[in-house]
């Protein structure tokens, strides 16, 4: 596979990559593991973005703990306005925070109803990094597979 202005080739044939968001209120768990898992698992084909509705000041330190246990490091990571990712997306998923996204235009939206681990214990965290980590590979699955 090589890499050339945002697109890929398979067989030949040249394919845009994805544009995916992870959208929620603080961008600083379950956005940020997801755009983690992502970028490691399908950064090929996927261009991947997180961003918050209202972004808290930094990654929460048990979200950048729980990925470094996995081997994904998400260190430098920083919580986002929804301004500062495209405003056009193939896929649009929120976590689940109860909270309407302002209108982005989409190919496909989902919402993963993810509960927030933030203020809990770390076996929190790691429970839904694993949740997270199903959800990302079942979403790349389905690009992979045309169902996207």
């Amino acid at each position: 596979m090589f890499l050339k202005n945002k697109k890929y080739i398979i067989g030949g044939e040249k394919l845009m990559k994805y544009k995916v968001a992870f959208v929620c209120v603080g961008n600083s768990c379950r956005s940020q593991m997801a755009e983690g898992f992502a970028r490691e698992y399908a950064g090929d084909i996927l261009d991947v973005y997180s961003a918050g509705t209202d972004p808290s000041p930094e990654v929460k330190a048990n979200a950048v703990k729980a990925m470094d246990e996995v081997g994904i490091d998400i260190s430098d990571h920083y919580p986002k306005l929804l301004e500062e990712i495209p405003s056009e997306l193939d896929i649009l998923i929120t976590m689940g925070c109860g909270v309407e996204c302002p209108y982005i235009p989409c190919k496909f939206r989902e919402d993963w109803g993810l509960d927030d681990p933030a203020g809990h214990p770390m076996e929190v965290f790691r429970e839904t990094r694993e949740i997270i980590d199903g959800k990302v590979k079942e979403l790349i699955e389905k690009v992979k597979n045309d169902e996207i």
